[in-house]
């Protein structure tokens, strides 16, 4: 019981230092950042996976199934945004030869 405790307290303070370490960022620096965030999160999926595939307790295996598909979320939202940001800083002439002009 004591071990869960100290997960979910470690788990905890993680959140409110991620919060607050996004928070501070500039928005110049989200387009660099978020692909940076994408390898990490492609890294929390293998280790969510090797989670997911324990047969030691089911509780482990619903974890870690939600992990998988948190983490993929991240990824997938994280490459859509990554994507729109840098279409928005392409060039009129190369929008027009893409066949993605407005």
């Amino acid at each position: 019981m004591s071990e869960l405790l100290f997960s979910i307290f470690i788990f905890t303070l993680a959140a409110f230092v991620g919060f607050e370490v996004i928070s501070k960022v500039p928005p110049t620096l989200h387009t660099p950042l978020m692909s940076g965030s994408n390898a990490i999160s492609g890294i929390t999926i293998i280790g969510s996976l090797l989670i997911a595939g324990r047969t030691e307790s089911p509780l482990l295996t619903v974890l870690g199934t939600a992990a998988v598909v948190c983490a993929m979320i991240n990824v997938v939202g994280g490459f859509l945004v990554t994507d729109r940001m840098l279409r928005m800083f392409r060039s009129q002439r190369a929008a027009e030869r893409d066949g993605s002009a407005h």
